[in-house]
This record gives structure tokens, sequence and C-alpha cells, in this order.
């Protein structure tokens, strides 16, 4: 038996996906509603949380596999609290509940915003050291304590894996997380910068994540990138696909404290989530390269789908459900 946290969520949803269509037993948990979909009757939903210690520590004791999924993923500084309380502490209560079952192995979804802000130019590998820095996201740091709690389970004997994630593109809900993307390219939002960052689809995360929960690697962490676009091309190619303008001002440093900014009084006013954030402006203007050559060499027969095609099918996706 395979357990899943967070498999509501988009990276979830793909893992669950994969590993009812390999025909694994799964158990996932869910707070409010089981989700529709093609495989929810395959797959053992338990509603519950990852702050419910007793429940997890009983789920604990009739599985085998432990993927670990489930967090809030937000550069909103108001969700700070939120962040350290889902990503670092709920991570803590699966990693003290996985050491007193005796679990096989745990398989633990970071980010590459666990490795701290990074530098113009930069290419970021597995080695690249966290530097507690002013100008860390909240996120960020939330998911650096969180490897931190799966680094101290390993030091007391937990079978664990980590891998790091870049910028995740997928089918799902896009009004939260990484798939908003995808919604301001169909609204059309007309700013561009000149950032780079790594992207990659959310099946071949997940495909990653199996390979290396079956494999005989544990006690290590893993960058799973598949390309690294500017971020203006990225909206481009979404734009098209969606038959819609793409970006076409540029925002310049100044214009894009500006649009944070109003975006944060427009936020106030309306308690909407804002377009953008002085986090992801800073994001956003960075040429960050990421190095996954490491995942690559342990798993051979591994390979990446091309970032076009990934663009041009989750597209497709998101106009059938408009």
């Amino acid at each position: 038996m395979v357990f899943v946290t967070g498999g509501t969520g988009l990276l979830g949803s793909y893992l669950l996906r994969e590993l009812v269509a390999r025909g694994k037993k799964v158990s996932a948990l869910y707070r409010k509603e089981i989700p529709q979909t093609s495989y929810s009757n395959q797959v053992h939903w338990i509603q519950g949380d990852i702050h419910d210690i007793v429940l997890l520590e009983e789920i604990m004791l009739q599985v085998k596999q432990v993927y670990h999924c489930a967090a809030t993923v937000s550069f909103n500084p108001k969700k700070k609290y939120e962040l350290l309380k889902v990503n670092a502490e709920g991570t803590a209560n699966i990693v003290n509940a996985a050491l007193k079952a005796g679990i096989q192995k745990l398989v633990h979804v970071s980010s590459v915003s666990a490795m701290g802000r990074k530098r113009d130019g930069m290419l970021v590998t597995e080695e690249t050291k966290w530097e507690e820095e002013s100008n860390n996201s909240n996120y960020g740091r939330s998911k650096y304590f969180a490897e931190l709690e799966v680094w101290r389970g390993i030091s007391e004997g937990l079978n664990a894996v980590i891998v790091n994630p870049t910028f995740i593109l997928g089918a799902g809900n896009w009004e939260t997380g990484s798939s908003a993307i995808f919604k301001k390219a169909w609204k059309q939002f007309p700013w561009y910068t000149e950032g780079i960052s790594g992207f990659v689809d959310a099946a071949d995360v997940a495909k990653a994540m199996i390979s290396l929960m079956e494999s005989g690697i544990t006690n290590e962490r893993f960058i799973i990138s598949a390309e690294n676009w500017p971020f203006k091309k990225v909206f481009t190619e979404m734009a098209l696909a969606f038959h819609k303008r793409p970006p076409h001002k540029k925002a310049v440093p100044y214009m894009a404290d500006l649009l944070w900014r109003i975006e944060k009084f427009r936020g106030f006013f309306t308690g909407s989530e804002p377009l953008l954030t002085k986090e992801a402006a800073d994001t956003a203007r960075r040429k960050v390269y990421f190095d996954s050559s490491k995942l690559l060499g342990v798993l051979p027969n591994f390979s990446y789908k091309p970032l076009q095609q990934t663009i041009e099918e989750y597209c497709d996706a998101y106009k059938t459900m408009q």
C-alpha cells in the first residue's frame, strides 16, 4: 500500500493517476471533497490532514511507501504563518509518523525555492546551499525548513529521497499555485520580464518520483527540471496556443515594483489574491539556470517531455475547461 499526501493538488493528482495506472494500491488524504476524476474510485480516500498526528500514525502502520506532496504554494506575504504551518510543521508530522511506523521509504516534494534566492546567471545544482538573506521568500524558507525535517528523519534512520522541482506545469485549478501562469496568459497579461527559470511537466515529476521510490537510492536530493526558458517565451507560447495576444510590454525594474504595489493595494480592498507580489516580481526578473543532470545520471531510462509539447497540451486542456 502506498500513501500520498496532497493528492488533491496539482502534482498529487498527476502522481495518483500514474500510481493507479501502474496498478498500485493507493491511499490519499482529502480535506473537504474527493476530487471527481477518472481514477478517484481506484483510490482509498481518507478524510483528514497532515496536522492530525494520530491519523497519520494509524495510516503509516498500513503502508510501506509514502509520497509527501502536500504543501501551500504562495508568494503572498499574508500567508507566512500558513506556509510555515503546512510546509514545515506538516512535514515534521509526516517524518515523525514515518519513523514511528518504520515505513520502507519516503519521497518528499520540496522545491528549488528551498535552495534560497538565486543570483542572476547562476547555475543551480543539488550542491547549492541555502543562504539566509533578507530577500528569501517565505515560501522558500518554509520549504527549506521542511527539508531540514526530512534530513533530521534521515539521521534517525528514515530512508528518504527529496525532489526539488522547478516551475511545475500541469492542467488543474488555475486560480492557485503554479497553474496560475496559464490564467495570466489566457487573460492576456501584457507585461513581461527578461527573467529565466526552469520548467517541468507535472507528469514528468510524478514519473521521476515513482522511479526514485522504486530504486535503491536513498538519502539524496534531486533537481527535476526539463528546460530553462525565459518567462517571456513561456508566456508567449501559452498565449499563442490560446490564440491570445502575447505579452508586449517590458516590465523594467521600477515598473515591476510599481505593478506589485498596485496589486497589493487592489488585493487589500478586494480581498482577492494579487496577480503579482514583491517576491514573484523579484523571481521573474532573475536569470537562473537549473541543472538536472544528476537525476538523468541515476535514471538512465528517464527522459523529459519537450516543454513546447507540454505547453501546447495543457493549453488545449484549459481551453476545454472554459
